[in-house]
């Protein structure tokens, strides 16, 4: 319970704040807006605590310390304003006077832009997913589709997780008939492939680079915050009760984070990395699929929530049925 006192204490905190800012209106608004961060973040806290097992504990500090504030402050606020300035043309000071005092206008603003900013957000999760199904893993969770002789076939092809994530870009232009669009998906596969080569050049051994790590993270952060950020205008257009709900479910996030780092929890519960990135290539689908039709923030959360479940439930099982035969 102790990795997450900072957590509440930020949550009492911000929901105190929230109350001076709209009252107790405000207060349930921020408080569902922490739910729905932490249901759509879920399967995030476990990749996380996949690729923070493998940085120098020096930058798993960082990413504790520097990625909250560049969480709450930098993916909820700063982010959507420099979005909504960069279609604009406004300062970003203009910019927040709007979405102070114009938050209709603000909000209008950002969901002009949401077909681009699901495209580059899908198709980075897409590149998590595919580097994952395609990697050669000594436990399979689904081992009828993982361990198939048509996939172990496909694994082998040279860049085969570009490949696919290039013919689906090429889909979705056809489908959409938007160059921004299919520029916004090429933009996130370039993202992700150059973070793995910075990576590749920056890492030894099993240690993974630290500033490669922290920039992976945060961008896999931001991918996951364009959904909460966007969804949240359905419950309030206060930009800063925006910031808190979504802000504190963050924190949240990383402090599931780091206990399942300190705990070992993705070791002793085997199928949770598995659950983690099915959910992250569902919520990629939707995302993608979000350009052209509406998806609820809950069927997302739900999805994710539910397959990291169904993975806990089945490493309880194995982990039992391996104990028996001992």
């Amino acid at each position: 319970m102790r990795y997450f006192y900072h957590s509440f204490i930020i949550m009492a905190v911000g929901l105190l704040g929230a109350y001076f800012l709209g009252g107790v209106s405000a207060v349930y608004i921020a408080f569902l807006l922490i739910v729905l961060e932490i249901s759509l973040s879920f399967d995030n806290a476990v990749v996380n605590a996949k690729v923070l097992e493998t940085m120098d504990p020096v930058w798993q500090k960082r990413f504790i310390v520097f990625g909250i504030p560049i969480a709450v402050f930098g993916m909820r606020l700063l982010f959507p304003l420099a979005i909504v300035s960069a279609v604009t043309g406004m300062g970003l000071f203009e910019t927040l006077d709007i979405a102070m005092h114009q938050p209709k206008l603000y909000e209008e603003t950002l969901q002009s832009t949401e077909t681009t900013i699901f495209a580059f957000g899908g198709a980075f999760l897409l590149m998590v997913f595919l580097d994952f199904f395609f990697e050669d893993h000594d436990i399979k969770w689904v081992a009828f589709i993982e361990g198939s002789k048509l996939v172990q076939h496909v694994s082998s092809v040279a860049n085969i997780e570009l490949i696919l994530a290039i013919f689906v870009g090429i889909m979705l232009g056809h489908m959409s008939h938007d160059f921004g669009i299919v520029m916004a998906f090429m933009y996130g596969v370039l993202l992700h492939s150059l973070l793995g080569t910075l990576d590749h050049f920056l890492s030894s051994d099993t240690v993974k680079s630290g500033i490669a790590g922290f920039i992976y993270l945060e961008v896999l952060d931001a991918s996951f915050s364009f959904d909460g950020v966007i969804g949240a205008f359905a419950l309030t257009s206060d930009i800063f009760v925006i910031m808190i709900g979504l802000g504190v479910g963050a924190m949240f996030v990383r402090s599931l984070t780091l206990f399942l780092v300190e705990h070992k929890t993705l070791s002793e519960y085997r199928y949770l990395e598995h659950g983690a990135h099915y959910a992250i290539g569902i919520l990629a689908f939707i995302m993608l699929i979000k350009i052209n039709i509406e998806v609820s923030e809950i069927i997302t959360g739900t999805v994710g929530v539910g397959l990291i479940a169904i993975a806990f439930i089945h490493s309880l099982w194995a982990n039992k049925q391996e104990n028996m035969q001992r």
